[in-house]
């Protein structure tokens, strides 16, 4: 039986058990330079200390006119290597492997940021208007994602994770409801995916033959069903590791089995794992060591990403493989964490003090 404390190899790197942090954006610690800081660093630092077995930094910008926010990390420039080097390192001292998560906003850019708004086809609603990309423009940002990938390699991180969900550009391609080209980049499951399993090609010719390539994607993109195919096109193009989250809006939600007690994104990660033979990782509310345990022993996945509850405390990982209390995230319906002042310290925080 596979346990939480179990190692999994990816690509000849040893992975010491199945705790996952997942990305997730620290606004305000990086300046519009895009440069990691030494508040980076010990953020991570403090969570490969407690424990986790891998560790994906947040969204990193491949192009700095397409950031989601004016203090996004940037890895559109070999300014940011030095940066990435130092978090690797300190990582690494603790035997946690890292990788970063490469983005491009897409239709989502920032109001803040001074850049064209592009989408795989034209799109409007209320909120943003977007022009489509043309050919050149698809080919220098694949371009860019590679550079990123490279960067990333130079650095001493162990790899990638392509950012194909929660609506972002990868996400947008995948998905029919923004995604209308009528060229090889529209249309099917096969032509939607061309644009992120061509840089998955791209990267794995540029990088080293232990370079880990992950992608995150969407359940419900636009469905359950659609998602599969599009895990199996990404498996087949050579991605290495799979992390199962939310795709760009849209309303077909996976039906839970009424004795699963995850939520639809869970569930979708489960289902994609059943289809695929590269590791997946589930993510969404899993806060308690026991509901980790469970997915892991009965092979429901291969990785469970804890968010919120790593932020809250930091030793999770280490909490849970040794059957100790863990700090409680509340689950706030807006999480102090994301606040870019943190004026307001989470109940989880005020707890411990």
């Amino acid at each position: 039986m596979t346990y939480l404390n179990s190692k999994l190899v990816i690509k000849g790197i040893e992975i010491k058990n199945r705790i996952v942090m997942p990305p997730m954006v620290c606004f305000g610690y990086t300046k519009a330079d895009g440069i990691i800081t030494q508040k980076t660093i010990e953020h991570y630092k403090e969570r490969a200390k407690g424990g986790c077995g891998l560790i994906i930094i947040e969204a990193a910008c491949i192009m700095i006119d397409a950031r989601l926010d004016i203090s996004q990390i940037g890895i559109w420039s070999d300014d940011h290597i030095e940066g990435f080097s130092k978090l690797a390192k300190a990582c690494h001292e603790y035997g946690t492997k890292v990788i970063v998560q490469i983005h491009h906003a897409g239709l989502k850019l920032s109001k803040k940021v001074e850049g064209k708004v592009l989408a795989p086809s034209s799109y409007q609603d209320k909120n943003v208007k977007a022009e489509e990309i043309n050919t050149q423009e698809i080919k220098e940002i694949q371009e860019a994602f590679v550079a990123a990938a490279i960067r990333a390699e130079k650095a001493g991180l162990d790899g990638v994770e392509l950012h194909g969900a929660h609506g972002y550009l990868i996400s947008q391609f995948f998905s029919p409801i923004v995604n209308k080209r009528e060229d090889e980049y529209g249309g099917s499951i096969e032509n939607r995916t061309r644009f992120t399993t061509e840089i998955v090609g791209k990267i794995r010719k540029s990088t080293g033959s232990n370079f880990i390539i992950g992608c995150r994607m969407g359940c419900n993109e636009p469905d359950l069903a659609s998602s599969i195919e599009i895990a199996k096109g990404l498996e087949a193009a050579g991605v290495d590791l799979l992390h199962i989250s939310t795709g760009f809006d849209s309303d077909v939600i996976p039906s839970l089995p009424k004795d699963l007690p995850y939520n639809w994104i869970v569930y979708g990660g489960t289902q994609i794992k059943k289809a695929v033979s590269v590791p997946v990782i589930v993510v969404n509310e899993i806060k308690k060591a026991e509901q980790a345990k469970f997915i892991i022993e009965e092979g429901l996945a291969d990785f469970v990403a804890i968010g919120k509850s790593l932020l809250v405390d930091p030793a999770w990982a280490n909490k849970a493989l040794a059957g100790e209390a863990i700090d409680k995230c509340f689950n706030c319906p807006n999480c102090s964490w994301f606040s870019r002042d943190r004026a307001k310290v989470c109940p989880g925080e005020k707890a411990k003090r």
